[in-house]
């Protein structure tokens, strides 16, 4: 692969590893597969595999002196490495295996730029760390925007949950709050967050440790801060080394009412 990203900026190749990983997984989708097994009743696909390579090689040209984290293949590059990229190559890996598109392709420059794209929709949501967009099929980008207009909540049903019994997700959906203001959605994928960002979604909430640094939701946390998203933990706190669990809301009003719900 000819270096053809080495003069661009970080956020530019963000989209293009992005863009390489979507292109694998459409063109894989409808495929009878091998799966991989990765235990505890998880696997990878040939599509997962495939997409973090093309994603990889697109780093590795614009940044050889970055160090990479891959969720299939782990860390590449020096452990202390001050760059280092988040991918996960296909965040659904469930859906996608039984032909469901409700999948992302995620790919974050630790506290920098980051890049994810819905592989059937043709978007590709991305930040520098400062501002977001969203480019609809290689043009037109316009800025992302979020608000509660829809009132839609995705709630992360999927385990570990470890948080419980303070804190069950499945709980929320109960609250006659939750009922009174907000509809609840389960799309299983951290697409969810770029939908907070740009206004399809009211808020996100999952349960976890700290998800910051993780391969799933770095990107997606990336685009909500810089479109000024509310992000915190389901504690409230900034999220970090002692976080737990994810809250993403549009505005302040939306996170409070979720806060309000959760701690009751």
């Amino acid at each position: 692969m000819t270096n053809s990203y080495a003069s661009s900026d970080d956020a530019a190749v963000a989209i293009a590893g992005a863009r390489a990983g979507a292109d694998v997984v459409r063109t894989m989708y409808g495929q009878r597969l091998n799966r991989i097994d990765k235990g505890a009743g998880d696997f990878a696909t040939e599509a997962d595999v495939e997409a973090e390579k093309a994603i990889l090689g697109v780093i590795r040209a614009a940044r050889p002196h970055d160090a990479m984290l891959g969720e299939e293949g782990g860390q590449q590059g020096a452990a202390d490495a001050m760059r280092l990229w988040l991918v996960d190559p296909l965040c659904g890996t469930l859906n996608y295996a039984v032909g469901n598109m409700l999948v992302a392709v995620n790919v974050a420059l630790r506290e920098g730029a980051a890049a994810v794209a819905d592989p059937f929709s043709g978007e590709v949501f991305f930040t520098d760390g400062e501002t977001a967009w969203v480019r609809h099929d290689g043009v037109d980008d316009a800025r992302l925007t979020p608000t509660p207009a829809t009132r839609l909540v995705d709630v992360n049903l999927d385990p570990p949950f470890p948080s419980a019994p303070g804190f069950r997700a499945v709980d929320l959906l109960a609250h006659p709050e939750f009922r009174e203001h907000f509809r609840p959605r389960v799309v299983s994928t951290t697409l969810a967050l770029a939908w907070v960002a740009s206004g399809k979604r009211a808020a996100y909430v999952t349960d976890g440790a700290d998800l910051s640094r993780s391969v799933h939701f770095a990107a997606g946390i990336a685009l909500c801060r810089a479109a000024g998203c509310v992000v915190t933990g389901i504690d409230g706190a900034p999220i970090g080394e002692a976080g737990r669990g994810l809250v993403v809301a549009a505005d302040d009003q939306t996170h409070g009412l979720l806060m309000s719900m959760m701690r009751s």
